[in-house]
């Protein structure tokens, strides 16, 4: 694999259209940092880097526009949401071509991510209608409870970059919705996709100095500072399980609401009953989704033994005829991971688990190439003690482990201090709910791979985090419940 495709010309040309016409200005923000292209490694961009005492005046600016936006009716507020998703996907394909070129994923999937990150903005248009409240007669009599639901307050984002769309709507729409201003801090390899938006976002109504976008290389100052601030009321972060527990740490000072999205260890459980083909595409889909990257991929992929041949067999030839190139080259299944110390990284966990007794079955090293590439891999009689089965793998590795009884696979996919995703494949239906109930984690696909869905809470459990995303719950994380008790007098 000494020869990856290449970026298709007009679609190349096209995003550096958008690249040139974006607006990444930032009054009084002279700093500057490099955001590159990790097929490439050329810098695409530069982008304002916003020092702690920027930063705070980002939150100033916010607070101020938020308090005439807490007293706006949930109809504007849903009204000016669902105008954002119309120019979401309005502008899909700019979107997708702007999230290839700094992030790498193929086209084909962000343009995917586009549609699944407008999805949040739209259901939460729908739901700022909805606003949560309850009415309740005393037990005792003589008084009626009301209880209702407020804006928490000025929110500070902290999104990744694996999903630079997504992971902003996905945090941003809520807040809206409940009648909360923002500060989001993209992560700096991904910083372009969310300015875009919030700029789409602000074309749609969205007051300007309302959702304050601040970019920095120095994320330690940046959190330390704004989440010390007064104004602040509310933090969610998605990313790793150690620096979520540096933030807890910050929020506690200041009694921050939190939502945290931590790592993960996804085990993905096949069973003798399950439909062979059903099984292959779902773990395909758990696995390669996002090239890997993703904190719900399937980290441990556990097989019985009585269909583990066949089930190796069909995942290693669907990995093996995969694509790998460019992200804007025709027909790529599988971009760069994010950086060199990703490669490193995955080197280093194949190394590890191949000196164990691991059998690589397919790829297992870096291709000879400019950018961040690593090969589609499969791992088979994957040993328990390897790195990669504690390890968030986040890369295009794939790590069989196989098994003989249920038992005992669900005991070794509970193993792990984390708990954000699972998976069953089984077309037992008892064993499919009851595999599902025993595993300790947040979300369970049952006989598919991609279970996320905006309308649905997404978060986890144990070292997973804390706090949901999507659905009705997640827009709860950013409200606060007030409680009025009405005094009844009698009357004749």
């Amino acid at each position: 694999m000494s020869s990856l495709p290449d970026a298709e010309p007009t679609a190349l040309a096209d995003s550096d259209k958008v690249l040139a016409h974006l607006d990444l200005a930032a009054p009084g923000v002279n700093r500057t940092f490099d955001v590159h292209d990790p097929a490439t490694g050329r810098t695409i961009a530069q982008v304002p880097d916003f020092d702690a005492r920027q930063a705070l005046d980002a939150v100033v600016r916010a607070d101020e526009a938020g308090r005439s936006w807490a007293a706006t009716t949930t109809r504007h507020r849903a009204d000016v949401l669902r105008t954002w998703y119309e120019l979401i996907l309005g502008n899909a394909d700019l979107i997708a071509l702007l999230i290839t070129r700094e992030m790498g994923k193929p086209l084909a999937e962000a343009r995917a991510e586009v549609g699944y990150g407008a999805d949040f903005v739209r259901w939460y248009a729908e739901e700022a209608v909805r606003p949560g409240g309850n009415l309740r007669d005393a037990p005792a009599g003589g008084a009626r409870l009301f209880t209702r639901r407020a804006p928490v307050g000025l929110s500070v984002l902290i999104t990744p970059w694996n999903f630079p769309l997504a992971m902003a709507t996905r945090k941003i729409a809520p807040a809206l919705a409940a009648g909360c201003p923002v500060v989001i801090k993209p992560a700096p390899n991904t910083p372009l996709t969310t300015i875009f938006a919030v700029q789409l976002a602000v074309a749609a109504g969205v007051p300007e100095e309302l959702v304050q976008v601040v970019n920095t290389t120095d994320a330690p100052a940046f959190s330390t500072a704004v989440l010390a601030d007064a104004r602040v009321r509310k933090v969610s972060f998605t990313g790793s399980t150690g620096v979520g527990k540096v933030l807890l740490r910050l929020a506690a000072d200041n009694v921050l609401k939190s939502s945290m999205e931590l790592g993960g260890n996804a085990p993905l459980l096949v069973f003798d009953d399950a439909d062979l083909e059903r099984a292959v595409d779902g773990a395909f889909a758990a696995k390669m989704r996002n090239g890997g990257q993703s904190c719900i991929a399937a980290n441990r992929i556990f097989v019985q033994d009585g269909i583990a041949d066949a089930f190796v067999e069909a995942l290693t030839e669907r990995l093996a005829a995969i694509k790998v190139g460019h992200g804007l080259a025709p027909g790529v299944g599988l971009g760069p991971v994010i950086d060199h110390s990703a490669v490193a990284r995955l080197t280093g966990l194949v190394e590890d688990a191949t000196r164990r007794g691991a059998h690589l079955l397919t790829g297992g090293s870096a291709p000879s190439h400019p950018g961040t590439f690593f090969e589609p891999t499969l791992l088979d009689h994957v040993p328990a003690d390897a790195d990669l089965t504690r390890t968030e793998i986040f890369g295009p590795v794939a790590a069989i482990q196989r098994f003989s009884h249920q038992e005992e696979a669900v005991a070794r996919a509970n193993d792990t201090e984390h708990g954000l995703a699972g998976y069953v494949f089984t077309e037992n239906l008892d064993r499919a709910f009851n595999v599902a109930d025993q595993l300790a984690t947040g979300l369970v696909g049952i006989n598919q791979g991609v279970p996320s869905n905006a309308a649905a809470p997404f978060g986890g459990v144990k070292q997973s985090g804390l706090g949901r995303e999507g659905g009705s719950e997640g827009l709860e994380e950013y409200e606060e419940i007030r409680y009025y008790n009405l005094s009844l007098r009698p009357t004749s």
